[in-house]
């Protein structure tokens, strides 16, 4: 079985930022994610989706 949701720990690992850097992106809108009992979870496809938006900006 894979993994199709992460966790904040799981996000800032991949993409290889402090927890608390993570958590402030999401708070302030700028990484998709969504709350499920009060914790933030993310889809892998999402976050690569945002990934490529970034890098296209950043162009």
């Amino acid at each position: 079985m894979t993994d199709d949701i992460w966790t904040i720990k799981e996000l800032a690992d991949y993409l290889k930022l402090k927890e608390k850097t993570a958590y402030a992106l999401v708070a302030k809108g700028e990484i998709p994610g969504f709350k499920v009992g009060g914790s933030w979870r993310f889809r892998p496809r999402d976050i690569d989706r945002w990934i490529t938006e970034q890098q296209e900006k950043n162009r």
